[in-house]
Protein backbone atom coordinates (compact mmCIF):
# COMPACT_ATOMS: atom_id res chain seq x y z
CA UNK A 1 0.00 0.00 0.00
CA UNK A 2 0.99 3.84 -0.90
CA UNK A 3 1.03 5.69 1.93
CA UNK A 4 -1.50 8.52 1.91
CA UNK A 5 0.56 10.95 2.58
CA UNK A 6 2.99 10.21 -0.53
CA UNK A 7 -0.24 10.78 -2.76
CA UNK A 8 -1.06 13.72 -1.44
CA UNK A 9 2.10 15.40 -1.38
CA UNK A 10 2.14 14.50 -5.12
CA UNK A 11 -0.92 16.37 -5.73
CA UNK A 12 0.40 19.30 -4.16
CA UNK A 13 3.51 19.48 -6.59
CA UNK A 14 1.54 19.47 -9.28
CA UNK A 15 -1.04 21.38 -8.39
CA UNK A 16 2.26 24.14 -7.73
CA UNK A 17 3.51 23.17 -11.59
CA UNK A 18 0.35 24.50 -13.26
CA UNK A 19 1.31 27.19 -15.61
CA UNK A 20 -2.25 29.93 -16.62
CA UNK A 21 -2.55 31.87 -19.07
CA UNK A 22 -4.57 34.90 -18.66
CA UNK A 23 -6.37 33.29 -15.63
CA UNK A 24 -6.67 30.10 -16.75
CA UNK A 25 -4.79 26.86 -15.82
CA UNK A 26 -3.27 25.60 -19.61
CA UNK A 27 -0.47 23.35 -18.65
CA UNK A 28 2.18 22.53 -16.48
CA UNK A 29 6.10 23.55 -16.33
CA UNK A 30 8.14 20.81 -16.96
CA UNK A 31 10.00 21.09 -13.90
CA UNK A 32 10.14 23.44 -11.06
CA UNK A 33 14.10 23.08 -9.75
CA UNK A 34 15.58 26.74 -9.42
CA UNK A 35 18.49 25.02 -11.27
CA UNK A 36 17.28 24.67 -13.89
CA UNK A 37 15.61 28.18 -14.70
CA UNK A 38 18.55 28.69 -17.22
CA UNK A 39 17.35 25.93 -19.48
CA UNK A 40 13.85 25.22 -20.92
CA UNK A 41 12.42 23.69 -17.89
CA UNK A 42 9.82 26.19 -17.07
CA UNK A 43 8.06 25.86 -20.13
CA UNK A 44 4.85 23.56 -20.16
CA UNK A 45 6.20 20.75 -22.76
CA UNK A 46 3.58 18.82 -24.93
CA UNK A 47 4.85 15.58 -24.08
CA UNK A 48 5.61 16.14 -20.35
CA UNK A 49 1.82 17.77 -19.88
CA UNK A 50 0.29 14.66 -21.72
CA UNK A 51 1.14 12.44 -18.71
CA UNK A 52 0.30 15.56 -16.23
CA UNK A 53 -3.02 15.92 -17.89
CA UNK A 54 -3.91 11.96 -17.61
CA UNK A 55 -3.44 12.53 -13.98
CA UNK A 56 -5.91 15.12 -14.07
CA UNK A 57 -8.19 13.92 -15.94
CA UNK A 58 -8.43 10.44 -13.73
CA UNK A 59 -9.24 13.13 -10.67
CA UNK A 60 -11.80 14.77 -12.86
CA UNK A 61 -10.01 17.87 -13.32
CA UNK A 62 -10.54 18.71 -16.74
CA UNK A 63 -10.46 22.28 -17.28
CA UNK A 64 -6.86 22.64 -17.64
CA UNK A 65 -7.00 19.51 -20.40
CA UNK A 66 -9.39 21.12 -22.13
CA UNK A 67 -7.45 24.44 -21.98
CA UNK A 68 -4.02 23.08 -23.02
CA UNK A 69 -6.10 21.14 -26.05
CA UNK A 70 -7.54 24.41 -27.11
CA UNK A 71 -4.47 26.47 -26.81
CA UNK A 72 -2.24 23.90 -28.50
CA UNK A 73 -5.08 24.24 -31.71
CA UNK A 74 -3.93 27.84 -31.79
CA UNK A 75 -0.59 27.17 -31.66
CA UNK A 76 -0.19 24.55 -34.66
CA UNK A 77 1.28 25.51 -37.71
CA UNK A 78 -1.30 25.73 -39.98
CA UNK A 79 0.85 27.55 -43.16
CA UNK A 80 1.92 25.53 -45.95
CA UNK A 81 6.08 25.92 -45.96
CA UNK A 82 8.68 25.37 -48.16
CA UNK A 83 11.17 26.99 -46.22
CA UNK A 84 13.12 24.93 -44.14
CA UNK A 85 13.34 26.91 -41.15
CA UNK A 86 9.87 26.91 -40.61
CA UNK A 87 7.36 24.58 -39.32
CA UNK A 88 5.62 22.33 -41.61
CA UNK A 89 2.04 22.73 -41.85
CA UNK A 90 0.22 20.60 -39.10
CA UNK A 91 3.23 20.55 -36.59
CA UNK A 92 2.14 21.13 -33.29
CA UNK A 93 4.78 22.57 -31.12
CA UNK A 94 7.47 20.88 -28.84
CA UNK A 95 6.73 23.25 -25.56
CA UNK A 96 5.45 26.78 -24.77
CA UNK A 97 5.78 29.59 -22.30
CA UNK A 98 3.99 32.43 -21.51
CA UNK A 99 5.69 35.81 -21.53
CA UNK A 100 4.48 39.25 -21.25
CA UNK A 101 4.55 41.78 -23.47
CA UNK A 102 3.30 45.83 -24.17
CA UNK A 103 -0.28 43.95 -25.10
CA UNK A 104 -0.39 41.42 -21.77
CA UNK A 105 0.51 37.98 -21.66
CA UNK A 106 1.18 36.04 -24.69
CA UNK A 107 2.23 32.38 -25.74
CA UNK A 108 5.25 31.93 -27.85
CA UNK A 109 5.82 28.14 -29.19
CA UNK A 110 8.75 26.54 -29.88
CA UNK A 111 8.83 24.21 -32.17
CA UNK A 112 12.13 23.01 -32.45
CA UNK A 113 14.54 26.21 -33.49
CA UNK A 114 14.97 26.78 -30.04
CA UNK A 115 15.96 23.63 -28.71
CA UNK A 116 19.30 22.06 -28.33
CA UNK A 117 20.31 21.05 -31.60
CA UNK A 118 17.71 22.63 -33.26
CA UNK A 119 14.98 19.26 -34.02
CA UNK A 120 11.20 19.49 -34.80
CA UNK A 121 9.39 17.31 -32.21
CA UNK A 122 7.87 14.65 -33.93
CA UNK A 123 6.14 13.33 -31.10
CA UNK A 124 3.97 16.69 -30.01
CA UNK A 125 0.80 15.93 -32.54
CA UNK A 126 0.80 12.69 -31.47
CA UNK A 127 0.67 13.34 -27.52
CA UNK A 128 -2.02 16.22 -28.44
CA UNK A 129 -4.31 13.26 -30.92
CA UNK A 130 -4.02 10.67 -28.15
CA UNK A 131 -5.16 13.37 -25.09
CA UNK A 132 -7.51 14.39 -27.12
CA UNK A 133 -9.49 11.23 -27.58
CA UNK A 134 -8.71 10.19 -23.28
CA UNK A 135 -10.10 13.63 -22.89
CA UNK A 136 -13.22 12.50 -24.67
CA UNK A 137 -13.72 9.55 -23.19
CA UNK A 138 -12.96 11.39 -19.33
CA UNK A 139 -15.40 14.29 -20.01
CA UNK A 140 -18.12 12.89 -22.71
CA UNK A 141 -17.52 16.19 -24.02
CA UNK A 142 -17.43 14.86 -28.08
CA UNK A 143 -18.55 18.22 -29.13
CA UNK A 144 -15.31 19.97 -28.36
CA UNK A 145 -13.66 17.43 -31.14
CA UNK A 146 -16.15 17.61 -33.53
CA UNK A 147 -15.31 21.35 -33.79
CA UNK A 148 -14.37 22.80 -37.16
CA UNK A 149 -11.10 23.95 -35.57
CA UNK A 150 -10.58 20.64 -34.04
CA UNK A 151 -11.26 18.65 -36.85
CA UNK A 152 -9.15 20.33 -38.93
CA UNK A 153 -6.33 19.98 -36.60
CA UNK A 154 -6.70 16.37 -36.60
CA UNK A 155 -6.42 16.01 -40.17
CA UNK A 156 -3.43 18.02 -40.55
CA UNK A 157 -1.66 15.66 -38.34
CA UNK A 158 -2.65 13.04 -39.94
CA UNK A 159 -1.89 14.38 -43.30
CA UNK A 160 1.75 15.59 -41.78
CA UNK A 161 2.58 12.18 -41.27
CA UNK A 162 1.05 10.12 -44.48
CA UNK A 163 2.43 12.26 -47.07
CA UNK A 164 4.55 10.73 -49.99
CA UNK A 165 7.51 10.35 -49.30
CA UNK A 166 10.98 8.38 -50.38
CA UNK A 167 10.34 5.58 -48.25
CA UNK A 168 8.81 1.96 -48.99
CA UNK A 169 7.45 1.11 -45.39
CA UNK A 170 4.25 1.55 -43.14
CA UNK A 171 6.53 3.11 -40.65
CA UNK A 172 7.27 6.59 -39.52
CA UNK A 173 10.60 8.23 -40.62
CA UNK A 174 12.03 10.58 -38.03
CA UNK A 175 15.84 12.28 -37.10
CA UNK A 176 17.46 11.91 -33.95
CA UNK A 177 16.32 13.51 -31.26
CA UNK A 178 12.63 14.01 -32.59
CA UNK A 179 11.01 12.78 -29.60
CA UNK A 180 11.66 12.31 -26.10
CA UNK A 181 14.95 10.85 -26.11
CA UNK A 182 16.46 14.18 -27.26
CA UNK A 183 20.14 13.57 -27.84
CA UNK A 184 21.97 11.27 -30.18
CA UNK A 185 21.36 7.96 -28.70
CA UNK A 186 21.41 6.06 -32.44
CA UNK A 187 17.55 6.29 -32.81
CA UNK A 188 16.95 7.56 -36.08
CA UNK A 189 15.20 6.12 -38.89
CA UNK A 190 12.23 4.47 -37.24
CA UNK A 191 12.43 3.95 -33.76
CA UNK A 192 9.88 1.91 -31.62
CA UNK A 193 8.96 4.45 -29.75
CA UNK A 194 7.44 6.92 -32.22
CA UNK A 195 5.86 3.81 -33.94
CA UNK A 196 3.89 2.72 -31.18
CA UNK A 197 3.00 6.85 -30.80
CA UNK A 198 2.51 6.72 -34.47
CA UNK A 199 0.06 3.78 -34.27
CA UNK A 200 -1.79 4.95 -30.91
CA UNK A 201 -2.38 8.43 -32.39
CA UNK A 202 -3.95 7.36 -35.49
CA UNK A 203 -6.43 4.88 -34.03
CA UNK A 204 -7.07 8.21 -32.00
CA UNK A 205 -7.74 10.16 -35.07
CA UNK A 206 -9.41 7.26 -36.51
CA UNK A 207 -12.63 7.51 -33.53
CA UNK A 208 -12.37 11.55 -33.38
CA UNK A 209 -12.37 12.44 -37.41
CA UNK A 210 -15.96 13.08 -38.65
CA UNK A 211 -16.81 12.70 -42.44
CA UNK A 212 -13.31 12.55 -44.35
CA UNK A 213 -13.63 9.10 -46.08
CA UNK A 214 -10.61 9.76 -47.94
CA UNK A 215 -8.34 10.67 -44.78
CA UNK A 216 -10.50 8.43 -42.59
CA UNK A 217 -9.24 5.54 -45.41
CA UNK A 218 -6.13 6.58 -45.58
CA UNK A 219 -5.97 6.10 -41.61
CA UNK A 220 -7.02 2.75 -41.45
CA UNK A 221 -5.32 1.49 -44.45
CA UNK A 222 -1.65 2.46 -42.75
CA UNK A 223 -2.90 0.94 -38.98
CA UNK A 224 -3.57 -2.31 -41.10
CA UNK A 225 0.24 -2.18 -42.79
CA UNK A 226 2.01 -0.58 -39.47
CA UNK A 227 0.32 -3.72 -37.07
CA UNK A 228 1.64 -6.27 -39.70
CA UNK A 229 4.72 -4.70 -39.89
CA UNK A 230 5.83 -4.34 -36.79
CA UNK A 231 4.11 -7.36 -35.34
CA UNK A 232 5.93 -9.30 -37.69
CA UNK A 233 9.73 -7.99 -38.17
CA UNK A 234 10.12 -5.46 -35.05
CA UNK A 235 9.66 -9.00 -32.62
CA UNK A 236 12.37 -10.67 -31.16
CA UNK A 237 12.18 -13.77 -28.87
CA UNK A 238 15.00 -16.81 -28.47
CA UNK A 239 12.59 -18.44 -31.50
CA UNK A 240 13.00 -15.43 -33.52
CA UNK A 241 16.83 -14.57 -32.38
CA UNK A 242 17.31 -18.68 -33.74
CA UNK A 243 15.64 -17.52 -37.39
CA UNK A 244 18.03 -14.85 -37.55
CA UNK A 245 21.03 -16.54 -36.70
CA UNK A 246 20.39 -18.62 -39.53
CA UNK A 247 19.59 -15.44 -41.85
CA UNK A 248 21.23 -15.97 -45.64
CA UNK A 249 22.21 -12.32 -46.79
CA UNK A 250 22.42 -10.56 -49.91
CA UNK A 251 18.74 -12.17 -51.47
CA UNK A 252 16.67 -10.86 -53.72
CA UNK A 253 13.14 -11.37 -55.26
CA UNK A 254 9.94 -11.40 -53.58
CA UNK A 255 10.14 -14.71 -51.69
CA UNK A 256 13.32 -13.42 -49.61
CA UNK A 257 13.40 -14.89 -45.99
CA UNK A 258 15.88 -11.96 -45.01
CA UNK A 259 14.27 -8.97 -46.20
CA UNK A 260 16.10 -6.09 -44.39
CA UNK A 261 19.45 -7.71 -44.91
CA UNK A 262 19.88 -8.09 -41.35
CA UNK A 263 23.45 -10.03 -40.80
CA UNK A 264 23.50 -12.55 -37.81
CA UNK A 265 26.43 -10.83 -36.32
CA UNK A 266 25.23 -8.22 -35.24
CA UNK A 267 23.20 -10.02 -32.53
CA UNK A 268 24.63 -9.15 -29.57
CA UNK A 269 26.21 -12.39 -27.94
CA UNK A 270 25.42 -11.24 -24.28
CA UNK A 271 21.30 -10.84 -25.61
CA UNK A 272 21.39 -14.48 -26.51
CA UNK A 273 22.15 -15.62 -22.47
CA UNK A 274 19.64 -12.70 -21.42
CA UNK A 275 16.50 -13.32 -23.28
CA UNK A 276 14.19 -15.51 -21.60
CA UNK A 277 12.78 -19.30 -22.95
CA UNK A 278 9.49 -17.01 -22.20
CA UNK A 279 8.92 -14.07 -22.80
CA UNK A 280 10.38 -11.26 -26.07
CA UNK A 281 10.04 -7.63 -26.49
CA UNK A 282 9.83 -5.67 -30.21
CA UNK A 283 13.53 -4.50 -30.79
CA UNK A 284 14.39 -0.37 -30.49
CA UNK A 285 14.91 -0.13 -34.27
CA UNK A 286 14.84 -1.89 -37.79
CA UNK A 287 16.18 -0.57 -41.19
CA UNK A 288 18.11 -1.89 -43.91
CA UNK A 289 20.94 -4.10 -42.79
CA UNK A 290 20.57 -2.59 -39.35
CA UNK A 291 18.19 -4.15 -36.19
CA UNK A 292 18.75 -2.24 -33.10
CA UNK A 293 18.16 -5.05 -30.46
CA UNK A 294 18.01 -2.77 -27.33
CA UNK A 295 14.31 -2.86 -25.36
CA UNK A 296 12.88 0.64 -25.22
CA UNK A 297 10.33 0.88 -22.05
CA UNK A 298 8.24 3.40 -23.74
CA UNK A 299 7.76 1.79 -27.17
CA UNK A 300 6.85 -1.98 -26.12
CA UNK A 301 4.39 -0.48 -23.02
CA UNK A 302 3.02 1.40 -24.99
CA UNK A 303 2.33 -1.42 -28.13
CA UNK A 304 0.67 -3.50 -25.27
CA UNK A 305 -1.73 -0.23 -24.22
CA UNK A 306 -2.33 0.32 -27.95
CA UNK A 307 -2.87 -3.05 -28.64
CA UNK A 308 -0.55 -2.87 -31.39
CA UNK A 309 1.24 -5.86 -29.89
CA UNK A 310 -0.91 -8.85 -29.89
CA UNK A 311 -2.42 -10.77 -26.92
CA UNK A 312 0.62 -13.26 -27.09
CA UNK A 313 2.92 -10.41 -27.63
CA UNK A 314 1.89 -8.74 -24.65
CA UNK A 315 1.91 -11.88 -22.28
CA UNK A 316 5.38 -11.96 -23.40
CA UNK A 317 6.89 -8.25 -22.62
CA UNK A 318 5.57 -8.77 -19.52
CA UNK A 319 7.07 -12.24 -19.12
CA UNK A 320 10.05 -10.37 -20.27
CA UNK A 321 9.77 -7.84 -17.37
CA UNK A 322 9.06 -10.31 -14.08
CA UNK A 323 11.93 -12.63 -15.11
CA UNK A 324 14.61 -9.39 -16.11
CA UNK A 325 13.05 -7.51 -12.89
CA UNK A 326 16.38 -6.53 -11.62
CA UNK A 327 17.43 -5.26 -15.42
CA UNK A 328 14.29 -3.79 -16.56
CA UNK A 329 12.91 -2.45 -13.28
CA UNK A 330 15.34 -2.29 -10.44
CA UNK A 331 15.83 -0.19 -7.29
CA UNK A 332 13.86 2.87 -9.00
CA UNK A 333 11.51 1.63 -12.14
CA UNK A 334 11.72 2.23 -15.16
CA UNK A 335 14.87 1.37 -17.75
CA UNK A 336 14.44 3.77 -20.46
CA UNK A 337 16.56 1.34 -22.26
CA UNK A 338 18.62 -1.47 -22.00
CA UNK A 339 21.43 -2.09 -22.01
CA UNK A 340 23.21 0.83 -22.24
CA UNK A 341 25.62 1.93 -24.62
CA UNK A 342 29.24 1.49 -23.17
CA UNK A 343 32.95 1.63 -24.91
CA UNK A 344 33.17 2.41 -27.90
CA UNK A 345 29.89 2.06 -28.85
CA UNK A 346 28.86 4.96 -26.59
CA UNK A 347 31.65 7.32 -28.46
CA UNK A 348 30.23 6.54 -31.75
CA UNK A 349 26.78 6.38 -31.27
CA UNK A 350 26.02 9.45 -28.87
CA UNK A 351 29.28 11.58 -29.94
CA UNK A 352 30.93 10.67 -26.65
CA UNK A 353 28.11 12.71 -24.82
CA UNK A 354 29.08 13.18 -21.35
CA UNK A 355 25.13 13.23 -20.16
CA UNK A 356 24.36 10.11 -21.77
CA UNK A 357 27.07 8.02 -19.98
CA UNK A 358 27.26 4.70 -19.17
CA UNK A 359 23.27 3.94 -17.27
CA UNK A 360 22.95 7.58 -17.00
CA UNK A 361 20.15 9.69 -19.03
CA UNK A 362 18.72 8.23 -21.98
CA UNK A 363 21.31 6.04 -22.23
CA UNK A 364 20.18 3.19 -19.72
CA UNK A 365 18.46 5.64 -16.98
CA UNK A 366 16.13 5.21 -15.15
CA UNK A 367 12.86 7.22 -15.61
CA UNK A 368 10.17 6.97 -13.12
CA UNK A 369 7.29 8.59 -15.24
CA UNK A 370 6.95 5.37 -16.84
CA UNK A 371 5.03 4.01 -14.46
CA UNK A 372 2.21 4.94 -15.66
CA UNK A 373 2.71 2.93 -18.98
CA UNK A 374 3.97 0.13 -16.84
CA UNK A 375 0.68 0.05 -14.75
CA UNK A 376 -1.55 0.75 -17.94
CA UNK A 377 0.02 -1.92 -19.44
CA UNK A 378 -0.42 -4.42 -16.74
CA UNK A 379 -4.04 -4.04 -16.20
CA UNK A 380 -4.75 -4.49 -19.90
CA UNK A 381 -2.89 -7.99 -19.31
CA UNK A 382 -4.16 -8.73 -15.79
CA UNK A 383 -0.72 -8.67 -14.28
CA UNK A 384 -1.23 -5.82 -12.05
CA UNK A 385 1.10 -6.74 -9.55
CA UNK A 386 4.05 -6.03 -11.46
CA UNK A 387 2.93 -2.73 -11.59
CA UNK A 388 2.13 -2.54 -8.06
CA UNK A 389 5.51 -3.96 -6.63
CA UNK A 390 6.92 -1.41 -8.95
CA UNK A 391 4.90 1.61 -8.07
CA UNK A 392 5.95 0.35 -4.32
CA UNK A 393 9.49 0.26 -4.61
CA UNK A 394 9.13 3.92 -6.52
CA UNK A 395 6.99 5.88 -4.02
CA UNK A 396 9.45 6.48 -0.74
CA UNK A 397 12.28 7.22 -2.43
CA UNK A 398 10.45 9.67 -5.11
CA UNK A 399 9.20 11.68 -2.49
CA UNK A 400 12.41 11.94 -0.66
CA UNK A 401 14.51 12.82 -4.25
CA UNK A 402 12.18 15.42 -4.55
CA UNK A 403 10.66 13.82 -7.98
CA UNK A 404 13.81 13.78 -9.85
CA UNK A 405 14.01 13.59 -12.92
CA UNK A 406 15.70 10.64 -13.69
CA UNK A 407 18.19 7.95 -11.99
CA UNK A 408 21.27 6.51 -13.09
CA UNK A 409 23.33 3.78 -12.18
CA UNK A 410 22.24 -0.14 -13.26
CA UNK A 411 19.72 -0.30 -10.88
CA UNK A 412 18.62 2.52 -10.91
CA UNK A 413 19.88 3.68 -7.46
CA UNK A 414 21.85 7.05 -7.95
CA UNK A 415 20.06 10.41 -8.09
CA UNK A 416 20.59 11.25 -12.03
CA UNK A 417 24.15 13.23 -12.20
CA UNK A 418 22.04 16.27 -14.12
CA UNK A 419 18.40 15.48 -13.37
CA UNK A 420 16.08 18.43 -11.99
CA UNK A 421 14.35 18.09 -9.16
CA UNK A 422 10.44 18.78 -9.07
CA UNK A 423 9.75 17.24 -12.45
CA UNK A 424 6.13 17.03 -12.99
CA UNK A 425 5.84 14.50 -15.36
CA UNK A 426 7.67 12.57 -12.38
CA UNK A 427 5.29 13.52 -10.29
CA UNK A 428 2.36 12.77 -13.16
CA UNK A 429 4.02 9.61 -13.89
CA UNK A 430 3.64 8.28 -9.90
CA UNK A 431 -0.31 10.06 -9.67
CA UNK A 432 -1.47 8.43 -12.82
CA UNK A 433 0.12 5.26 -11.86
CA UNK A 434 -1.35 5.46 -8.90
CA UNK A 435 -5.01 6.18 -9.83
CA UNK A 436 -4.63 3.14 -12.49
CA UNK A 437 -4.23 0.54 -10.06
CA UNK A 438 -7.14 2.10 -7.90
CA UNK A 439 -9.28 2.15 -10.58
CA UNK A 440 -9.07 0.25 -13.53
CA UNK A 441 -11.67 1.95 -15.08
CA UNK A 442 -9.34 4.54 -15.85
CA UNK A 443 -7.65 2.10 -18.70
CA UNK A 444 -10.62 3.41 -20.60
CA UNK A 445 -8.70 6.65 -20.82
CA UNK A 446 -6.00 4.59 -22.79
CA UNK A 447 -7.47 1.82 -23.92
CA UNK A 448 -9.09 1.14 -27.53
CA UNK A 449 -12.32 -0.53 -28.74
CA UNK A 450 -10.79 -3.60 -29.92
CA UNK A 451 -14.21 -4.28 -31.71
CA UNK A 452 -13.26 -0.90 -33.79
CA UNK A 453 -9.62 -2.12 -34.40
CA UNK A 454 -10.02 -5.61 -35.73
CA UNK A 455 -10.85 -4.15 -39.22
CA UNK A 456 -7.70 -2.34 -39.54
CA UNK A 457 -5.01 -4.47 -37.85
CA UNK A 458 -5.00 -7.01 -40.28
CA UNK A 459 -3.09 -7.39 -43.17
CA UNK A 460 -4.13 -7.07 -46.80
CA UNK A 461 -3.40 -9.20 -49.11
CA UNK A 462 0.20 -8.57 -50.42
CA UNK A 463 0.42 -5.97 -48.68
CA UNK A 464 2.27 -4.71 -44.81
CA UNK A 465 5.42 -6.78 -44.91
CA UNK A 466 7.97 -4.71 -47.27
Amino acid sequence: MIDAKIIDAAWRELKQSVVYFRGNPVGTVAARDPSAAELNYSQCFTRDFAVSALAFLMRGETDIVRNFLTVLVKLQSREKQMNCFKAGRGLMPASFTVQQSKNGEELVPDFGERAIARVAPVDSGFWWLILLRAYVQASGDVDLARKAEFQQAIKMIVELSLVARFDMYPTLLVPDGGYMIDRRMGVYGYPLDIQSLFFTALSAAQELLVGDETCLAAVADRLAHLAYHIRRYYWLDLRRLNAIYRYKVEEYGQNIVNEFNIYPETIPPALVDWMPSKGGYFAGNLGPARMDFRYFAQGNLLAVVSSLATAEQSQSIMDLIAQRWDDLIGQMPLKLCFPALEGRDWAIVTGSDPKNSPWSYHNGGSWPFLLWLLAAAAQMTGRTELAKRALETAADRLMVEDWSEYFDGREGRLLGKEARRFQSWTVAGFLSAQQLLANPTHLNLLRYDEKALQGCIQPTEGGGGN
